[in-house]
């Protein structure tokens, strides 16, 4: 398949999710050290999935495990090693999101790479997630391998993630319309420095598309539509950030991110597994953010949540899969007309 060229985020089109400041490229990579890399499984028919990796360059010889916590909205999927980072409150692996039925070897492929790295070690708790992909793909193939899954760790890199059908969101449904990965930042000021706030999302849930506010439904936008993909299906959303926060102020960050949600138009249904990661970056033995002065963070990480969720929609391209089965992008032009109609964007002259 030839690559199609990059479609428009959210922003390109004029819409801003509020008011603060993003990072340099307003992806998660905007937070020292956090990398992306994603590998692809689409053969132009049946198959249409992949692998994305977010890892945390801090984890390493000097330093084992990250703060982190795991926040489920609806637990109807399957986040392997989500107990133990409850139990403990670290994170000690990428963390790597795929296909429903490629989940577990991803883990044990995430398995092998830690592995590699600590020889002495004897038990590792990888952290993999998924969506239900199987509206566009032909899931029970479970096509990942090992080598997708260490190919997409080995090429993570600091720079703006590609976004939309690429990787573990190539197959991925939401609000009616095709959707993928999204990714987004914020920064905010403490303590005389900023620190950064940068979500990724792999969006496949159902509900009614909302921009700014506005429903877009895809019956209306896009009146032939198939209509027929699961009401549920999941949302994976990884937040990372620098601040000085603990595993306890991190789950608190984790369920703002599964609120951000509903400002997309999410309908949080019986069958959507919609789960949230955060982790921490910043150096061991600094002072924590007090309680009393993270409400700003917790800003950054709706705002940051919700441009994510509508770039994987609007970065994500047309894609006929698995049974003839077709997902339709979000058409930008009529969203900017309904926009404009509402007041939330300037008419056209």
């Amino acid at each position: 398949m030839s690559p199609q060229a990059p479609r428009a985020r959210a922003r390109d089109l004029g819409v801003v999710v509020g008011s603060l400041p993003t990072g340099p490229h307003n992806a998660i990579t905007d937070v020292p050290g956090v990398r992306v890399g994603h590998t692809t499984v689409d053969d132009g028919g049946d198959l249409h999935t992949g692998v994305t990796a977010v890892v945390p360059g801090q984890l390493g010889p000097d330093r084992w495990a990250l703060p982190a916590a795991v926040y489920a909205g609806n637990g109807y999927g399957k986040l392997v090693g989500s107990t133990q980072v409850d139990e403990l409150g670290v994170l000690e692996s990428p963390v790597v999101l795929t296909a429903t039925l490629s989940v577990f070897r991803a883990a044990d492929a995430v398995l092998t790479w830690l592995m590699d790295r600590r020889p002495d070690a004897v038990s590792f708790n990888p952290l993999v997630g998924e969506t239900n992909d199987a509206h566009l793909s032909d899931i029970r193939r479970r096509p990942v391998t090992e080598d997708h899954v260490l190919a997409a760790i080995a090429g993570a890199t600091a720079q703006p993630p590609a976004q939309g059908c690429v990787g573990a969101g190539t197959g991925t449904t939401a609000l009616g319309f095709k959707a993928g990965i999204g990714t987004a930042s914020r920064t905010v000021p403490w303590a005389g420095h900023e620190v950064t706030v940068g979500a990724l999302t792999q969006s496949n849930f159902g509900g009614v598309l909302t921009v700014r506010g506005v429903p877009m439904p895809v019956e209306e936008l896009i009146p032939a539509a198939d209509r027929t993909e699961p009401a549920g299906n999941s949302c994976m959303i990884v937040v990372a950030t620098d601040a000085p926060l603990d595993a306890r102020q991190l789950g608190r960050l984790a369920r703002r991110a599964i609120f951000a949600m509903a400002r997309v138009g999410a309908s949080y249904s019986n069958g959507s597994g919609d789960y949230a990661i955060a982790f921490s970056t910043a150096e061991p033995g600094r002072p924590l953010m007090p309680d009393a002065e993270i409400t700003p963070v917790f800003a950054a990480v709706l705002d940051a949540v919700e441009e994510a969720l509508l770039d994987s929609l609007f970065t994500a391209t047309t894609t006929t899969g698995v049974g003839g089965r077709t997902s339709h992008a979000v058409p930008h032009e009529a969203v900017v007309r309904r926009l404009a109609a509402a007041g939330v964007l300037p008419r056209p002259a």
